[in-house]
C-alpha cells in the first residue's frame, strides 16, 4: 500500500495515449449490461464492449459496468461507441486519479475512490463514471463488485427506481461508493478504542507500531477521500441539464455524507495523534518512575557507603590518640549495623513524609 499509486506515462507521451501496464494481481474483466424502463428490465453479460450497441437506440436507461482490469482495447471500443474523450479514457487506464468532475459536451466524467480492506490493510480503488443523458458507464478495477446492491434494487423495483432517469442511477452509484466509508471508519473507531485501553494499561513497542500504522492509513484515506467532497459539490453547483431537481436533492444528501465522513476522518486523525502523545508521555512517566526508585535506592546507600568506608580504613594503633576506638569495642560490629539500619529507617520515613514514596 503506497501513498503514490497513480499510473502515468513517460514524459512527452501524446495526450490520450492508452498503454496498459501489467497489474500486480490481475483481475478478470467482466462487462455487464442493464437496460431498463419502467416496465422492462434486461440484464446481460457481454463478451465484448461492442455488444452493447443494439441497446443504444432504445428509449431506455442503459448501465454498462466493467469490472476488473480493463484492457486498452476495451476502453478504445467503449470510447468509439460512446464518443468518450481520449483524456478521460487515459485517466481510467492510469488508475490512482484524484477524485474529480470533468464536463464534456454531452456527458460528464466523474472519478471517485472506493475505500476497502485488503488483507487487513486499507486500499483505495478508483471508480470511473461516464454519465450521459440516457446511459451510465461505470468502471472498477477491484476484485469485488461494489454495485451488486444496486442491481438487486433494479431487479426488485416495481417501477419507482426505473421511472427515474440516468441521473438517479448516477446518484445511486455515487451513494454506494461514498457510504462504503462508514463501516470502514466504524472499524477504525473500534481499533482506536482498543489502542486507548492498551495505552492506559501497558503500552509497548507493538502499540507504537499499531499507532503509526493507523496514522498512515488515515493519511492515505484523507488524501483519497478529501477531494470527493469537492467533486460532489461541483456536480451540485454547476448547471447540468441532465440532472433533475429531484435528483439534486438526493445528491445534496450524498454531499452531506461526504462531509460526515471527513468529520470522522479528521476526528480519528486527531485521536491517533493524541494517542502518540499519550504513548510518549506514558513512556516518559514510566522512565521517571524508574529513575525515582533508583535515585531513592542510591540515596539510601550513600550514607551507608560513607559509614562502611570510614570504618574500612582500619586506623588502629595502641598508643595513638587518633586511632579508631570502635575497632576494639566488644559490640562494635553490631552497633554499626544498628546505626546503618537506623539511618535507612530515618531516610525512608523522611521520603514518606515528603511523598516521594
Amino acid at each position: 500500500m503506497g501513498f503514490f499509486n497513480k499510473g502515468y506515462h513517460p514524459p512527452g507521451t501524446a495526450p490520450g495515449t492508452l498503454v496498459e501496464r501489467p497489474a500486480e494481481t490481475p483481475q478478470p474483466t467482466r462487462i455487464g449490461l442493464i437496460d431498463y424502463t419502467a416496465d422492462e428490465f434486461i440484464e446481460r453479460e457481454l463478451a465484448d464492449a461492442a455488444d452493447c450497441k443494439p441497446y443504444l437506440d432504445r428509449k431506455s436507461i442503459t448501465w454498462i459496468h466493467v469490472q476488473g482490469d480493463v484492457p486498452a482495447d476495451t476502453l478504445r471500443s467503449l470510447g468509439e461507441l460512446f464518443e468518450l474523450h481520449p483524456l478521460a479514457l487515459e485517466d481510467v487506464l492510469n488508475a490512482g486519479q484524484r477524485p474529480k468532475l470533468d464536463s464534456y459536451d454531452d456527458r460528464d466524467f466523474i472519478v471517485v475512490n472506493l475505500p476497502e480492506f485488503v488483507d487487513g490493510d486499507v486500499s483505495v480503488r478508483q471508480i470511473s463514471l461516464f454519465f450521459g443523458q440516457d446511459h451510465v458507464i461505470s468502471i472498477c478495477n477491484s476484485a469485488i463488485d461494489p454495485f451488486e446492491p444496486v442491481r438487486r434494487r433494479l431487479r426488485a423495483s416495481k417501477g419507482r427506481f426505473r421511472k427515474r432517469g440516468a441521473d438517479y442511477l448516477l446518484y445511486t452509484l455515487l451513494d454506494v461508493v461514498i457510504d462504503a466509508g462508514f463501516p470502514m471508519f466504524e472499524t477504525f473507531g473500534e481499533s482506536l478504542e482498543g489502542l486507548e485501553a492498551e495505552l492506559l494499561e501497558n503500552p509497548d513497542q507493538e502499540t507504537l507500531g499499531r499507532i503509526h500504522h493507523l496514522k498512515r492509513e488515515l493519511l492515505l484515506l484523507r488524501r483519497s477521500l478529501w477531494p470527493q467532497r469537492e467533486a460532489i459539490n461541483a456536480l451540485l453547483r454547476e448547471e447540468h441539464e441532465r440532472i433533475s431537481d429531484e435528483t439534486r436533492i438526493y445528491l445534496r444528501d450524498c454531499y452531506d455524507h461526504t462531509v460526515q465522513i471527513m468529520d470522522l476522518l479528521e476526528t480519528y486523525r486527531d485521536m491517533a495523534t493524541g494517542m502518540l502523545d499519550v504513548y510518549l508521555s506514558t513512556i516518559s512517566h514510566r522512565t521517571n518512575e524508574i529513575m525515582r526508585v533508583l535515585t531513592i535506592i542510591a540515596t539510601i546507600f550513600i550514607p551507608l557507603t560513607f559509614i562502611v568506608g570510614v570504618y574500612g580504613m582500619n586506623f588502629s594503633h595502641p598508643t595513638s590518640p587518633w586511632a579508631m576506638p570502635e575497632l576494639h569495642w566488644y559490640f562494635g560490629y553490631p552497633l554499626i549495623w544498628v546505626v546503618m539500619i537506623a539511618v535507612v529507617a530515618g531516610l525512608l520515613y523522611f521520603f514518606r513524609r515528603r511523598d516521594w514514596l
